[in-house]
């Protein structure tokens, strides 16, 4: 199994590109693998529809340290585990998405790496707007 680590830098803060990336009603602007409509809360759940079908995601609690990791329960009931870290950066901020392999062909890997990086660029895109995002704020 391989595992790449996919990194975008963001021209805004940490705690904006946190705050942002972390707001479950965000994730259908920026997140096309994992959301394509609305998300339904469900206690600590998001109930998506993504392009893997139904799935039900759990992030990790709210926390300082710029910490996205989220599990993705599939429709099958196996659950993906994706770290997601949000760390500072001389420009502002680098987000770094973990992409593994595990039963996905060569080419299902790497576009899902694609998939990512197109997702972490978009994600870029709607930070540029967002205000209070400058570097070093």
């Amino acid at each position: 199994m391989r595992s790449i680590h996919v990194s975008r830098v963001i021209t805004a803060t940490p705690e904006a590109v946190y705050s942002y990336a972390s707001d479950p009603s965000n994730l259908p602007k920026w997140a096309s693998e994992l959301a394509q409509s609305d998300v339904v809360l469900d206690g600590d759940t998001l109930l998506v529809d993504s392009p893997m079908g139904h799935v039900r995601v759990r992030f990790v609690p709210r926390n300082d340290f710029g910490v996205l990791d989220h599990g993705v329960i599939l429709p099958s009931g196996d659950v993906v585990t994706n770290p997601f870290r949000v760390v500072a950066h001389p420009e502002g901020s680098e987000v770094v998405f973990t992409v593994r392999q595990l039963e996905l062909t060569d080419d299902e890997f790497d576009r899902d790496a694609a998939t990512v990086r197109a997702d972490l660029d978009t994600l870029a895109a709607a930070l540029k707007d967002e205000p209070g995002d400058e570097p070093g704020r």
